[in-house]
């Protein structure tokens, strides 16, 4: 994994790998070994750490996640602002070497990027809701 400066952006690019991944199991029901074994170019290292631990612990995160929605259930989260929560909880949780900023900053960006136009104030409120108990209270999401 790279955590050089320049490691910023692969961050990030792996993030985006990891969504278009995780979205792809969650819309085909696909194991994630089959899903990977199709890809012509294996997942960067960040990107397989963050698809294998959501997809290892998808039932405790959406246990943390639901503890902060009203009136409404992980389950009907659109799928993409499913994933995105799914994967900045993840984040929140274990990788404390993240900080809090950067994890809702990107789930927020991402979010502007493949989701509904409601989606980004949505998984802001959510997740620092999410970063507050994990973490305690978030920073700046910028």
């Amino acid at each position: 994994m790279n955590d050089s400066p320049s490691g910023i952006g692969s961050r990030r690019e792996a993030r985006e790998e990891a969504l278009g991944l995780l979205y792809e199991l969650e819309v085909t029901g696909e194991s994630l070994q089959a899903a990977l074994s199709a890809k012509p170019v294996p997942p960067e290292d960040y990107a397989l750490e963050l698809i294998e631990g959501v997809t290892g612990t998808a039932g405790e995160l959406d246990r943390r996640i639901g503890a902060h929605l009203t009136g409404w259930t992980v389950d009907r989260l659109a799928v993409v602002d499913r994933v995105l929560a799914r994967m900045a909880t993840w984040e929140l949780n274990e990788r404390k070497d993240v900080p809090t900023g950067v994890v809702l900053s990107e789930a927020v960006e991402l979010a502007s990027q493949y989701s509904g136009e409601e989606s980004p104030r949505f998984l802001n409120g959510v997740l620092r809701a999410v970063a507050t108990e994990a973490r305690g209270e978030p920073e700046d999401a910028g």
